[in-house]
C-alpha cells in the first residue's frame, strides 16, 4: 500500500512534465513563426517607404513644372472672357444707339394687328430710355429715344381707344330682354350671357389697359374706357326703349314680355321675372277717371259722351312698360359692365370707374322717374287722380329690384346709392298724397244738380270710386306701403303692434299696410256714402232719392262682393256687408212708401158703411168716386214718372216690381171685392178702369226705359 501511494503521484507528475514540454515546445514554434513574419514585415516596409519617397519626389518635380503653365493658360483664359464681355457690352451699348432707328417703322405702322410685336419694340426703346438715363442722360439719343417712347405710348393710347370704340355696341334689345327674363316652366333658368368684346379684342384691351398702367404711369385711358361703355350703356337701353315703341307702332298694342307672345327674332321662349305690369290694365279706369275729373268736377256735362283717349292711353302704356323693363335692364347692363370692367380695369380704380361709367343712363333713369313724378304731381292738381295708377306698377317694380339694385351699386359714391331711395320716396310720397287727395275729393264733390242722373242710376262719383279701389287690389302692398311711408296711422287711428312702433315706414309690416289700406278703403266708402247722401237731397222726388241710393249702395255692395275689394274691406269693418243690405233695404222700404198714395185710396177709411139692397148717399157714392179716381190718378202718374227711373241690377228690379205688384195687386182686389155689389155710378167703366191683372202689367213696366 504504502509503495503504491507513492508511485502514483511520480506518474502524474511526468505526464504533466511531458505535457508542459510539449507546449513550450509548440510556444517556441509560433514565437519563431512570429519573428520570420516581422522580418518579412519589416523588410516590405521598407520597400513601400522607398517607393513612396520615390514618387514624392517625382510629383514634385511635375508640380513644380505644371503650375506655371497652368497660371499663364488661367490668365490667357481671363484675358479672353474679358475681351468677349468687353464685346458683348459694346454690341449692347451700340444697339441702344440704333434702338430708334430699328423701331421707327413698327412704331409708325402702330399697334393693329400685331400688338405683341408692337409691345416688344416699345420694351426695347423703354430700355434704351432707362440706359440712357444712368449712363448719358445728356446725350442726344436719350432724347430721340424718349420722344419715340411717348409716340408708341400715344399710339397704344389710341389703340386702346379705337379698340373699344370699334368693337363696343349697343347690346341687341331681344338679348336684353331675354337677360332679364325667365322661362317660368323650366326649373333650371339657362343664364344669358351678354358679351360686349370679342375675346380676342378683350385680351388686346387687357394687355394695353396693363402696360398703361405698369410702364404708361397714364390714368386718361380709365376715362377714355367709362366714357365710351358709359355710352354704350345709354344706347343699350334707349335701344329698348325704340324697341318697345317700334313694337307696340306696328302691332296696335303696346309691347311686352309680361303677355306671353312667341317672337320669331328671340334666341329663346322666355317670359319677364315676376310679370311686373300688363299694358292696358289700368287704362279703362284711367279713361273714366279722366273723364269725372277733368269734366265733373269742371261743371261741364261729362259721362256717356266723352271719347276715350284711347291713344293717349296707349302711348302712356308703352312708356310705363318700356320704363319698368328699362330698370330691370340696367340693372343686368350694369351688372354686365361691372364683370367687363373688372378685367381691364385696375382693382383700386374699378369702383370710381364703374361709378362714373353708369352716372348717364342712371341719370336718364332717374330724370324719366322725376317726369313721371311731375307729371302726376300736376295731373294730381288738376284733380286727375288717375295719374297715380301709373305710379303703383313702376314703384313696385323699383321696391321689387331695390335689393339687386342696391347690390349692383354697392361700392359706389353715396350720391350714386341714393338715387334710386330718394326716386322711390317721391313716388311714395305723391302717391300717398294722391290717394289722400282722393279721398277727401270723394267728401268734397259737389251737388251739382245737372250732373245728376235723371234716372236715379249709379252716379259717376260712385262708379269712379269703385273703380279707383279696384285698381288698389292688385297694388295693395304698394298702397299699403306708400300710406304708411307718410306715418298715417294716427290718421285713422290704427293700433300699431309693439313691433311697428317706429317711425321709419320700413319698420311696417306687411300686415300693418293692409290693415292701413283697409282702413283707406272704408274711408273712402264712408266719404262715397256721406256724398251720396247729400246728393241725394238734389232730387225732390223722395221715391226717386231712394232709388237713386239703393242703386248706388247695390253698385257698391256688388262691386264690392265681385272684386276682392270686400276681403279687404273686412279686415277693419267686419260687418260691411251686412251694413250694406241693411241701407239698401232701408231705401227699398223708403222707395215702397212713395206707393202709399196710390194704394191709400184702397183702404177701408172713410169707406161707407152699406147694407146690400140699400141705395147710397150721394156724398157716399161720391167717397167711391174719389177712391177709384184717386187710384186710377195715382197709378197712371206712378207708372209714367217711374217707368223712367232705372234699376240697372236686374235681380233687385224683378224683387221690387214683383214685391210691389203684391202688395198693390192684393190690396186692388180686396177693394174690388168690396165694391163688387155696389152701384155707385151709371158708367162704372168709367172709374174700374183696370183690372187687376193690368195693374199688374203697368208695374211690371217700371223701371224699363224700353217699354
Amino acid at each position: 500500500m504504502g509503495i503504491l501511494s507513492r508511485m502514483i503521484p511520480t506518474e502524474d507528475a511526468s505526464a504533466r512534465k511531458r505535457e508542459i514540454e510539449e507546449k513550450l515546445k509548440q510556444e517556441q514554434e509560433t514565437l519563431s513563426f512570429i519573428r520570420e513574419n516581422l522580418e518579412k514585415s519589416d523588410q516590405l516596409t521598407k520597400g513601400m517607404v522607398s517607393i513612396l519617397s520615390s514618387f514624392e519626389s517625382r510629383l514634385m518635380q511635375l508640380e513644380n513644372s505644371i503650375i506655371p503653365v497652368h497660371k499663364q493658360t488661367e490668365n490667357l483664359q481671363r484675358l479672353q472672357e474679358n475681351v468677349d464681355k468687353t464685346l458683348s457690352c459694346m454690341d449692347h451699348v451700340i444697339s441702344y444707339y440704333h434702338v430708334a432707328k430699328d423701331t421707327d417703322r413698327i412704331i409708325r405702322e402702330g399697334p393693329t394687328g400685331r400688338l405683341d410685336e408692337y409691345l416688344a419694340c416699345i420694351a426695347k426703346i423703354q430700355k434704351a430710355v432707362e440706359y440712357f438715363q444712368d449712363n448719358n442722360p445728356d446725350s442726344p439719343e436719350l432724347n430721340t429715344v424718349k420722344a419715340r417712347f411717348e409716340k408708341g405710348k400715344e399710339l397704344l393710347e389710341a389703340e386702346f381707344r379705337n379698340l373699344l370704340t370699334r368693337y363696343s355696341k349697343p347690346v341687341p334689345p331681344i338679348l336684353i330682354l331675354d337677360a332679364i327674363s325667365v322661362d317660368e316652366e323650366l326649373e333650371v333658368q339657362e343664364e344669358v350671357v351678354l358679351e360686349h368684346l370679342p375675346e380676342a379684342v378683350l385680351q388686346d384691351i387687357i394687355c394695353i389697359a396693363g402696360w398703361l398702367v405698369e410702364y404708361g404711369r397714364n390714368q386718361d385711358f380709365m376715362n377714355v374706357y367709362f366714357q365710351i361703355r358709359s355710352n354704350q350703356l345709354d344706347r343699350s337701353i334707349k335701344g329698348l326703349k325704340e324697341h318697345f315703341r317700334k313694337n307696340s307702332a306696328s302691332s296696335g298694342v303696346p309691347y311686352s314680355p309680361a303677355v306671353q307672345t312667341k317672337r320669331k327674332d328671340t334666341p329663346t321662349k322666355k317670359v319677364p321675372k315676376r310679370p311686373v305690369y300688363i299694358p292696358g290694365t289700368i287704362r279703362k279706369a284711367q279713361n273714366l277717371l279722366k273723364q269725372y275729373s277733368q269734366h265733373g268736377l269742371d261743371g261741364k256735362k261729362g259721362g256717356s259722351n266723352l271719347t276715350p283717349l284711347e291713344g293717349k292711353d296707349d302711348v302712356l302704356d308703352i312708356e310705363i312698360d318700356s320704363y319698368i323693363h328699362c330698370i330691370s335692364a340696367f340693372v343686368k347692363l350694369a351688372q354686365s359692365e361691372y364683370a367687363l370692367l373688372l378685367e381691364i380695369i385696375p382693382e383700386h380704380h374699378q369702383k370710381k370707374t364703374f361709378d362714373s361709367l353708369i352716372q348717364e343712363a342712371l341719370d336718364n333713369l332717374m330724370l324719366e322717374g322725376d317726369n313721371i313724378v311731375s307729371a302726376a304731381r300736376r295731373a294730381i292738381m288738376r284733380h286727375d287722380y288717375s295719374a297715380v295708377l301709373t305710379i303703383f306698377p313702376i314703384l313696385r317694380h323699383l321696391k321689387m329690384n331695390k335689393s339687386e339694385f342696391d347690390s349692383t351699386l354697392q361700392g359706389t359714391a353715396a350720391s350714386t346709392k341714393n338715387k334710386l331711395p330718394t326716386l322711390i320716396t317721391s313716388m311714395e310720397t305723391i302717391g300717398a298724397k294722391a290717394l289722400e287727395e282722393f279721398a277727401d275729393s270723394i267728401k268734397n264733390d259737389p251737388d251739382k244738380e245737372y250732373n245728376m242722373p235723371k234716372d236715379g242710376t249709379v252716379h259717376e262719383l260712385t262708379s269712379n270710386a269703385i273703380l279707383f279701389l279696384q285698381q288698389l287690389l292688385d297694388f295693395q302692398e304698394t298702397a299699403g306701403a306708400m300710406l304708411a311711408s307718410q306715418v298715417l296711422g294716427d290718421t285713422y287711428n290704427i293700433p300699431l303692434d309693439p313691433r311697428e312702433s317706429s317711425s321709419s315706414a320700413s319698420s311696417y309690416t306687411s300686415e300693418f299696410n293692409k290693415r292701413l289700406l283697409s282702413t283707406y278703403i272704408c274711408k273712402v266708402l264712408g266719404n262715397l256714402q256721406l256724398n251720396l247722401l247729400s246728393k241725394s237731397k238734389v232730387y225732390e222726388d223722395a221715391a226717386l232719392r231712394a232709388i237713386f241710393l239703393h242703386n248706388n249702395y247695390n253698385y257698391i255692395l256688388k262691386s264690392l262682393e265681385k272684386s276682392e275689394l270686400i276681403q279687404l274691406v273686412t279686415v277693419t269693418q267686419k260687418r260691411a256687408e251686412s251694413l250694406y243690405r241693411e241701407l239698401i233695404e232701408q231705401q227699398i222700404i223708403s222707395y215702397k212708401s212713395s206707393w202709399f198714395k196710390v194704394t191709400e185710396h184702397l183702404s177701408e177709411k172713410n169707406m161707407p158703411v152699406f147694407q146690400p139692397g140699400t141705395k147710397l148717399k150721394d156724398k157716399e157714392r161720391q167717397i167711391i168716386k174719389d177712391k177709384f179716381k184717386g187710384f186710377n190718378d195715382g197709378l197712371e202718374e206712378l207708372c209714367k214718372t217711374q217707368k223712367g227711373w232705372a234699376i240697372p241690377d236686374k235681380e233687385q228690379r224683378d224683387f221690387i216690381r214683383r214685391s210691389q205688384k203684391t202688395v198693390v195687386s192684393e190690396a186692388y182686389r180686396a177693394f174690388l171685392q168690396r165694391c163688387a155689389n155696389i152701384s155707385f155710378t151709371k158708367n162704372p167703366e168709367k172709374y174700374h178702369k183696370y183690372h187687376p191683372e193690368h195693374v199688374e202689367q203697368m208695374i211690371e213696366k217700371l223701371f224699363d226705359t224700353s217699354a
